[in-house]
């Protein structure tokens, strides 16, 4: 009779032990289990940025900035130019402080799939300032997200250069 007790409860034991860990496994790859806690995509951490030419208009360079989200973060909202954008060369700041144009109302969805840009328009002719970074706070409709962003690539900025609102598309 002890080793039928004995038996009996090493079988429970197991069963629960089994269960437990069936349990735990699928709960962890359940992928709404893993969306509910994704960070967001907005964070400056959470994405990459480049800085690629653009075709110029009458009068002036451009130069977009395109964002990028990996996998795994969850989707957010943007809206208007960035906020306190810098240029830089070799780590150096430029001495370029940019404005705005466009629409600084109209929302745009970012995240993983869904890649967003801006411009950077330039004025044209000679003169200028070589840069091969920018640095920017994104805003999303109701203030700015926390933290400070950066894209790479080779352009030049010069006095009344402006910063277009984010829009969808690489």
């Amino acid at each position: 009779m002890l080793v039928h007790r004995r038996g009996a409860l090493i079988a429970a034991t197991a069963t629960l032990l089994v269960g437990a860990a069936g349990l735990g496994t699928a709960h962890a790859s359940s992928p709404s289990a893993l969306a509910a806690g994704a960070p967001s995509a907005c964070r400056p951490a959470n994405h990459t940025a480049r800085i690629t030419a653009a075709p110029a208009t009458a009068g002036h360079r451009h130069y977009r900035v395109t964002l990028t989200a990996a996998r795994g973060y969850e989707p957010c909202r943007l809206a208007g130019s960035p906020a306190d954008v810098r240029f830089h060369q070799h780590g150096s700041l430029r001495g370029v402080t940019p404005g705005r144009y466009g629409s600084q109302r109209a929302v745009v969805a970012f995240g993983p799939g869904r890649p967003v840009h801006f411009d950077i328009q330039v004025p044209g002719g000679p003169g200028g300032v070589r840069a091969d970074e920018a640095t920017f706070t994104l805003r999303a409709p109701d203030g700015v997200i926390p933290g400070e962003s950066s894209a790479s690539g080779r352009f030049v900025v010069a006095a009344g250069t402006v910063v277009g609102p984010v829009r969808p598309g690489a």
